[in-house]
């Protein structure tokens, strides 16, 4: 076991974590779903059949139809696309935006710290999702500006997790040479610190995913999210309050997307978190 690779002992203690694999294989099938989205949807995901208008599941429509005949498993799929691509584009605008501030935050300290601090604590009070649907209101409801929203309202918990990386790691000595042999603080930031604290941000962004899946479903769902006929899985939702007594496969559908990839996410992340974690790894290494 002495001197196993690093990377060798985390892919170890990952596998070992059954939910957590479990969770990664339902990701990635989630991901081959919404790449190839054109070519294993059974059906073009707007195609209208008014013959076929809430049809029960059957071999022709897996899951169904909706009120207009279109097939529920292709916008099902297609759903996947657009939820999963407001998740990483969101969540990647709130870590570029968390990840600067609390490294800034962090490594000088002071009144620059202390702003910042403030800030972060006025968004915090705020509630986040009513903050978005205040914004939204005043601007178009595209996917575009749903994904900058969801990101700009998303940052704060990342930028204080970042902070007390660096506030940890700082004062280590690999820093305090880089400062003694004239590196720049930008270079060392980057270099030095957040190369070494970005585990925690890794598993903080994966499961700032299955947050972000949740918002955009909920504000579709409301309608003030992806507007039709984009498929999304919180307007196909919606679609299933309306018809809820007669056509239960749009509720049961769209929801279970949403239950099985919020829950795959968090799985994901956890096992991440204990994988990275190295004070777990003396018995492994």
């Amino acid at each position: 076991m002495k001197g196993r690779p690093l990377r060798n002992v985390f892919w170890r203690r990952f596998k070992r974590n059954r939910l957590a694999a479990a969770g990664g294989v339902v990701v990635l099938l989630m991901f081959f779903a919404a790449v190839f989205a054109p070519f294993i949807s059974p059906h073009n995901p707007d195609d209208i059949d008014r013959k076929h208008v809430l049809e029960a599941p059957s071999l022709r429509h897996p899951l169904g139809t909706d009120d207009l005949g279109r097939d529920v498993s292709s916008r099902v799929i297609w759903g996947a696309r657009i939820s999963l691509s407001v998740g990483f584009v969101a969540v990647g605008i709130a870590a570029l935006i968390g990840i600067m501030l609390g490294a800034v935050s962090g490594y000088y300290g002071g009144w620059i710290d202390r702003i910042i601090m403030r800030f972060i604590d006025v968004m915090l009070s705020i509630p986040t999702f009513f903050l978005i649907l205040a914004v939204i209101a005043f601007i178009e409801p595209s996917i575009w500006n749903i994904m900058i929203v969801i990101g700009l309202t998303s940052w704060m918990g990342m930028a204080r997790l970042v902070r007390a990386e660096v506030l940890s790691l700082k004062e280590r000595e690999f820093v305090l040479a880089a400062k003694a042999l004239g590196a720049g603080d930008a270079n060392i930031i980057v270099r030095h610190i957040m190369i070494n604290s970005m585990a925690p941000v890794f598993v903080s962004a994966v499961l700032g995913i299955a947050g972000a899946v949740l918002i955009e479903s909920a504000l579709s769902f409301l309608g003030i999210g992806v507007q039709p006929p984009t498929p999304s899985w919180g307007n196909i939702l919606t679609l299933g309050k309306d018809n809820i007594e007669i056509a239960w496969w749009l509720s049961v559908f769209p929801g279970l997307a949403i239950l099985i990839t919020v829950l795959s996410y968090n799985l994901v992340g956890e096992g991440l978190r204990d994988a990275l974690d190295p004070r777990l790894w003396d018995v492994e290494i």
